[in-house]
C-alpha cells in the first residue's frame, strides 16, 4: 500500500493546485507511470507513480487549489491489499462492537468485504491503459487552444508520448473529424461619432492568475525591493565566435551542434572564476562565495518561467554544456524538472536574443548576485584601426546587486566577459 502525498517539487513550494488526474479510480499504474500534473510555484510538472499497484482512492479532485505539501492526494493499493486510509475510518466500528451490538451488524459485514474485490474486479480489463493518452503538459495546452484531438496524433517522445513538436505544426481542428477552431465572438466595431461612443462597451477578458505566476510576482518584487540593483552594459562582437562555432558544427553529428547560447554560458563560467567577487550570494550578515560556475539559464514557458541550472559549467566542455542545456529544456518544457535541477545555482543568464530584442535589463534572481541579459546580435557599422566597416554587435547587460557587489567588480567582470566572448578559445583553456 502507497498514499501518494502531494510532493514539494520546488524548495519554496508550500502549497500547489492539483491541476489534472491522468489516470481514474481503479485503474492500474506501475512506478514511473505519469499519474497527476500539479501547478506547482514554478511550473506545471508531472508526478510519476512510486510504487505498482491500483489506483484505489483519489483523495483530492483534480482542479483544487491551495492543497498543503504533505496532503494525502490518493491511494495505490498492490493486488490483495485493503484502503488503508478507508480502514483507518472503518476503524471505529471494530472497537465499538459488544455482543449486544454484532447481532444487527452481521448483514453490513459482508459489504465491507465485497468491496475491496470489487475494485481489482475493474482493473481487470486493459482498456484503460490502452485508452490512454500519453502528452507533455505543453503538447495538451496546446491542443487545447487549437482544438486539436490528441487521440488522432502519433507522438515522437519517448515511448510514443506526444510532445510539442508533434502538433505545434498541426492545422486548427486537426483529428476532429473536419471541425474548425472555434472562432472568437466578433469584436464591437470601434466608435467613430460621439453617438457610437455613449452605447460603446470596451471588450476585455479576465485571465485567471495561476500559482506559478503569482510566486513569480512575489519574487521579482521583493527582489526589486530588497537587491539594490544596478545596472552596465556593453557591445560586445560576435564575428569570431560565430566563426568559431560553424567552423566546430561543421566537424560534430547534429545532436552535438552547439548553439551561440552554449557559448555564451561557457564563456560566462570562464568569467564567473576569472572575476569571483560576482560568483556570490547575499545572505544577510554575511556574502557566500561560490567555488564553481554554477549557471541558471532562463526558459520561457506557457504562464511561467524557470531556471535549470548547469551545474560546473566551468569544469564542463563545450559540448557538454551544449548536451546539458539541451536536456534540461526538453525536461522544462515537458514538466520533468528534479529539484536539484532548478533549485539553486550561483548566477543567472537570461538570453532574449533569439526574439530579436537587442537589449534588456533583467531581474536579479534571488538569491545569486547577478543576472546577465543577453540580445540579439546584430550587423552593424563599428570603426576599426579608423577604418569603417561591418561587425555582428551583441549588446550584453549585468544587473548587479549593490550589497554584495560594488560597481567597479562587475565593469571588471564585463570587461573580462567582452573578452571571453570576443575570443572563444580562451574558455576552452
Amino acid at each position: 500500500m502507497a498514499v501518494v502525498n502531494m510532493p514539494a517539487l520546488s524548495p519554496t513550494m508550500t502549497e500547489g493546485k492539483l491541476a489534472k488526474w491522468l489516470v481514474n479510480e481503479g485503474d492500474t499504474v506501475i512506478s514511473g507511470d505519469v499519474i497527476a500534473e500539479i501547478e506547482t510555484d514554478k511550473a506545471l510538472m508531472e508526478v510519476e507513480a512510486l510504487d505498482d499497484g491500483v489506483m484505489a482512492s483519489i483523495l483530492v479532485p483534480e482542479g483544487s487549489e491551495g492543497v498543503a505539501v504533505g496532503t494525502p492526494i490518493a491511494e495505490i493499493l498492490a493486488e490483495g491489499e485493503t484502503t488503508a486510509l478507508s480502514a483507518s475510518e472503518e476503524a471505529p466500528k471494530p472497537e465499538a462492537k459488544p455482543e449486544s451490538e454484532a447481532k444487527p451488524e452481521p448483514e453490513a459485514k459482508p459489504e465491507p468485504e465485497v468491496k475491496p474485490e470489487a475494485k481489482p474486479a475493474q482493473v481487470v480489463p486493459e482498456a484503460h491503459p490502452k485508452n490512454r493518452i500519453f502528452a507533455s503538459p505543453l503538447a495538451k495546452r496546446i491542443a487545447g487552444q487549437k482544438s486539436i484531438n490528441l487521440a488522432a496524433v502519433t507522438g515522437s517522445g519517448p515511448h510514443g508520448r506526444i510532445i510539442k513538436a508533434d502538433i505545434e505544426t498541426l492545422p486548427d481542428g486537426y483529428g476532429e473529424d473536419g471541425a474548425k477552431a472555434v472562432s472568437a465572438s466578433p469584436q464591437q466595431s470601434i466608435p467613430t461619432t460621439a453617438q457610437d461612443m455613449a452605447s460603446y462597451q470596451p471588450q476585455s477578458d479576465l485571465i485567471s492568475v495561476s500559482s506559478t505566476r503569482k510566486v513569480i510576482a512575489s519574487r521579482l518584487q521583493q527582489s526589486m525591493q530588497d537587491a539594490p540593483h544596478f545596472y552596465l552594459n556593453m557591445e560586445i562582437e560576435l564575428d569570431t565566435l560565430i566563426a568559431m562555432r560553424k567552423s566546430m558544427n561543421a566537424a560534430l553529428p547534429d545532436e552535438q551542434k552547439i548553439s551561440i547560447n552554449d557559448m555564451i554560458i561557457k564563456s560566462a563560467a570562464a568569467t564567473l572564476i576569472k572575476v569571483p567577487g560576482v560568483n556570490t550570494s547575499w545572505e544577510g550578515d554575511h556574502i557566500r562565495q561560490w567555488h564553481h560556475a554554477d549557471i541558471a539559464v532562463a526558459v520561457a514557458l506557457d504562464g511561467g518561467l524557470v531556471t535549470p541550472i548547469v551545474w560546473g559549467a566551468d569544469i564542463l566542455s563545450l559540448t557538454s554544456v551544449s548536451a546539458r542545456m539541451k536536456e534540461l529544456v526538453t525536461k522544462a518544457q515537458t514538466g520533468k524538472l528534479k529539484l536539484e535541477e532548478f533549485s539553486g545555482g550561483s548566477f543567472t543568464i537570461s538570453n532574449l536574443g533569439m526574439y530579436g530584442i537587442s537589449s534588456f535589463t533583467a531581474v536579479i534572481n534571488p538569491p545569486h548576485g547577478a543576472i546577465l541579459a543577453i540580445g540579439a546580435g546584430v550587423e552593424k557599422p563599428v570603426v576599426k584601426d579608423g577604418n569603417i566597416t561591418t561587425a555582428t554587435m551583441m549588446t550584453a547587460t549585468l544587473s548587479g546587486d549593490h550589497r554584495v557587489i560594488d560597481g567597479a567588480v562587475g565593469a571588471e567582470w564585463m570587461a573580462a566577459f567582452k573578452n571571453y566572448v570576443e575570443n572563444p578559445v580562451l574558455a576552452l583553456i
